[in-house]
């Protein structure tokens, strides 16, 4: 068996709208980005999801509250589905940070996180969710750097790879976490 899995990203906030990295810093859903929480919620009303995984960063859990009001399903937040901490770079323009990205691989951003170091927490995340949820479809709801994560974890894609594409916003996306687990990615 396995765990399905749906990958959402949150909705959009006041800070991405106005062109600026959120990082760790406390979001606000635009009126857009409640919009598009209220359009997650109808998408997985009834597609057989069992769980709901989160970042307990702020932008993630307003989705998740507008998108699954009263609905029954479990939601978990996790602190290693959060975005990676940009630490002084959070709240910079895009268009002045997508250029940084790829010194950050191993490197950690200063006084903030590496792009591996994601890799590693997502890892974890992974690991116990296979553990505790084989044979059920769940949704995570996380970042961009946790996308890159499953992308590199679950279909080998090289992190590299990745983190050099140009930045948009992550899709929604599926993934099939095999029972034992995955086999180490660095």
């Amino acid at each position: 068996m396995a765990v399905d899995i749906v990958f959402e990203p949150p909705a959009p906030t006041t800070d991405e709208e106005a062109g600026r990295i959120s990082g760790w810093r406390s979001g606000v859903l635009s009126a857009y980005g409640r919009s598009r929480a209220r359009q997650l919620g109808e998408r997985h009303r009834a597609d057989g999801i069992t769980g709901v995984f989160c970042s307990d960063l702020d932008s993630v859990v307003q989705t998740v509250e507008i998108a699954f009001p009263h609905r029954g399903i479990p939601v978990h937040r996790d602190t290693r589905l959060r975005e990676c901490d940009y630490g002084d770079f959070d709240g910079m323009p895009v268009a002045e940070f997508a250029p940084l990205r790829s010194r950050h691989l191993d490197q950690p951003f200063p006084r903030g996180q590496s792009y591996r170091q994601v890799v590693d927490q997502t890892r974890g995340f992974l690991r116990d969710l296979a553990a505790a949820w084989d044979g059920r479809r769940v949704l995570v709801v996380a970042h961009t750097a946790n996308r890159w994560a499953f992308d590199h974890l679950l279909t080998g894609v090289p992190l590299e790879n990745l983190l050099d594409a140009p930045l948009h916003w992550p899709e929604r996306g599926q993934y099939r976490l095999p029972t034992g687990g995955i086999e180490h990615r660095h």
